[in-house]
């Protein structure tokens, strides 16, 4: 199912929608169309109380930590070179 979206544009703006999908070889609407997928995905999923619960949560528990390049040496997954002098 598809719906209709009417969008009103000053003449500078749509001239350069135009210029823009051209460059690139498209039709005005499919650049509008991937224009809109693409800020859509830049969005958060989650809000940021969502994100602030999550990290309080995970701060009430007391998990190991070591150095970064103790740890990635000990899980054999390579070895870690400090950029420190």
């Amino acid at each position: 199912m598809s719906e209709w979206l009417q969008v009103l544009l000053p003449d500078s703006e749509m001239a350069e929608i135009r210029r823009l999908a051209r460059r690139e070889q498209m039709t005005v609407e499919e650049w509008v169309r991937r224009a809109l997928r693409e800020t859509c995905l830049r969005q958060p999923i989650r809000d940021a109380n969502f994100k602030l619960n999550a990290i309080r949560e995970a701060t009430r528990y007391s998990f190991p930590t070591a150095d970064i390049g103790q740890m990635l040496e000990e899980s054999g997954r390579r070895t870690y070179r400090s950029t420190k002098a």
